[in-house]
């Protein structure tokens, strides 16, 4: 019922095939689109939806914590209509 077919990865493109097996476990799971991307290409695309690392440093910012002051660093922009705490007060901060 399947054959084996030459499919192009939309994101390297270059050639793949989609096995016989590969496509009765799709339908078997009710899938109706082949895949657009080759092994290697869902692998890393899996890997960097999920936050796996990039081989780059996460960039973090200088803050001063709202509740006791002292400096900090946050993993994300600090903005001046929102209060940052440093990670002591904000876990005291999230068990109440």
């Amino acid at each position: 019922m399947f054959e084996d077919k030459t499919l192009v990865c939309k994101d390297c493109g270059k050639e793949f095939v989609w096995t016989a097996g590969e496509q009765e476990f799709y339908a078997s799971r009710g899938f109706e689109n082949q895949p657009q991307r080759c092994k290697p290409c869902r692998d890393a695309r899996k890997n960097n939806l999920r936050g796996g690392s990039t081989g780059t440093e996460r960039q973090m910012f200088d803050a001063v914590c709202a509740s006791c002051g002292k400096a900090c660093k946050v993993p994300f922009q600090p903005r001046e209509d929102r209060p940052v705490y440093c990670s002591d007060c904000f876990a005291r901060i999230k068990q109440n």
